[in-house]
């Protein structure tokens, strides 16, 4: 896996912060990003972005290496941490 900068970064329009993400191999997720600074962790599923706060690197670690990350999400981060729908 190529190891991007996960930083935020300023994106092009109205000044929104954008995170970059890795690709990964799911059927229903498409991309993870995360900021080990503000915990905060950014999935792309096939029907939008959402973003989970107070997200600890371990179960970051956790996501992108699991052999599959849609039961890991399901199991570990869905309904446990504060979530938002950013796109």
């Amino acid at each position: 896996m190529r190891k991007k900068n996960l930083a935020f970064r300023k994106g092009s329009e109205l000044g929104e912060m954008v995170m970059d993400r890795i690709s990964v191999r799911s059927s229903n997720i498409v991309s993870v990003g995360y900021d080990s600074v503000s915990e905060m962790l950014e999935i792309e599923f096939d029907n939008g972005v959402y973003q989970y706060s107070g997200v600890p690197e371990l179960v970051h670690r956790g996501l992108m290496s699991a052999s599959s990350a849609g039961r890991y999400f399901h199991r570990n981060i869905k309904n446990r941490y504060a979530c938002v729908k950013v796109t």
